[in-house]
């Protein structure tokens, strides 16, 4: 099942085909993760070279409809298989909301993958500016001031429609009051993703 984000800010969609390897790739990281084994190299000569290139996602594990896991990159630093990978173990074991998913756990869990567009800066002078540039169920948005940073995907949206909740409650995932992201000196940022589950 795909969920694609406006043409606008999508060009280059991937492949069914490739959907469907990334899925494989992640589902495989996970049985090997949750089991305490390595992953093997990435073999770059059986994958699509579009999955070879550099690429920021996000892995989102649900069990029964509930979230069980969800870790990702801003910004893509490896290849994007490799992101994948990488994330599908990390949101098992390493998202601190949750305990480790355990190896029985595995056949119960859905994988949704999020891949992401480069995140945009909002250049906005006030307030209303600010709210009016973000697109609410389109937009993941990133709060930012100094090292401190947190973001939603967009998929939150269907939880919290409004923008002002949106970006209140972001900025108590980033451990700010929930006003915070009304600071002069405060970054926001919007990026889109293009969405794929098993």
């Amino acid at each position: 099942m795909d969920d694609k984000s406006s043409p606008n800010q999508w060009v280059d969609h991937l492949s069914d085909e490739e959907h469907k390897i990334l899925l494989r790739l992640a589902r495989e990281a996970l049985s090997l993760g949750v089991r305490g084994q390595t992953l093997p190299p990435l073999d770059h000569e059986s994958i699509p070279v579009r999955l070879i290139e550099p690429g920021a996602t996000f892995v989102t594990l649900t069990k029964k409809g509930e979230l069980r896991g969800c870790i990702g990159s801003l910004e893509a630093s490896r290849p994007l298989a490799e992101d994948v990978r990488v994330h599908a173990v990390a949101a098992a074991l390493e998202d601190y909301r949750f305990p480790s998913v355990l190896p029985e756990e595995v056949a119960h869990i859905s994988i949704e993958i999020s891949r992401l567009t480069t995140p945009q800066l909002i250049d906005f002078f006030d307030e209303k500016d600010l709210l009016s540039q973000i697109q609410p169920g389109l937009d993941g948005v990133i709060i930012k001031r100094g090292v401190r940073r947190a973001t939603f995907l967009p998929q939150v949206w269907e939880k919290v429609p409004d923008v002002e909740d949106f970006l209140g409650m972001l900025c108590r995932k980033m451990g700010a009051p929930t006003d915070y992201w009304r600071r002069k000196d405060v970054q926001i940022f919007t990026y889109q993703v293009e969405k794929f589950l098993e």
